[in-house]
């Protein structure tokens, strides 16, 4: 039986998920293209109703993308599982300030590895906790966008960069 629980919830981005462990959330999901396929994406977790923390974080999060933006690295994340760069590289992510942007070669930097924004940009690429770990935050050099490896890819990484008052030089489509 797992020790990890899912719940799903509406955003103004569409459906959202998370699925939590004792020790925090141990993802998050944005909206995919239906119910079913959100599921798969927070399986082997087991559907249940959220205790308070886990539903705490998802009024923060409802109301982060809805444009009212807020620290959210008061959410209690659970990374085991992840290594250690990883885990390094989401903790300097989390320090990026809602509506500021930084770039992959800064963060490798931040890191002491001058050399690794790719394994930034890929590590942020596996990140299982989109919006908590504001890897929208992240641009490639010269206000780029980067990549976004959501659903809706660098539409979704506009669409809640725009939430946080923050507007890419390049834009591209807003479907709101």
């Amino acid at each position: 039986m797992s020790d990890s629980h899912y719940a799903l919830f509406d955003t103004v981005l569409g459906r959202c998920g998370v699925a939590w462990s004792e020790q925090g959330l141990t993802r998050v999901a944005l909206p995919h293209a239906d119910d079913d396929a959100l599921r798969a994406r927070l399986a082997p977790a087991i559907e249940a109703a959220p205790p308070p923390r886990v539903a705490a974080a998802i009024a923060q999060i409802t109301d982060h993308v809805a444009g009212r933006p807020s620290q959210l690295d008061t959410i209690e994340l659970d990374m085991r599982g992840l290594s250690d760069f990883q885990a390094e590289l989401y903790f300097y992510a989390q320090q990026i300030p809602s509506g500021q942007t930084s770039t992959y070669s800064a963060l490798a930097a931040r890191l002491r590895k001058p050399g690794a924004a790719r394994a930034v940009g890929q590590a942020m690429g596996k990140n299982p906790f989109p919006i908590v770990v504001p890897c929208h935050r992240v641009l490639a050099a010269h206000q780029g966008t980067g990549g976004f490896s959501a659903p809706g890819g660098v539409v979704t990484k506009a669409r809640l960069l725009a939430a946080e008052g923050f507007t890419l030089a390049i834009q591209p489509d807003l479907p709101f």
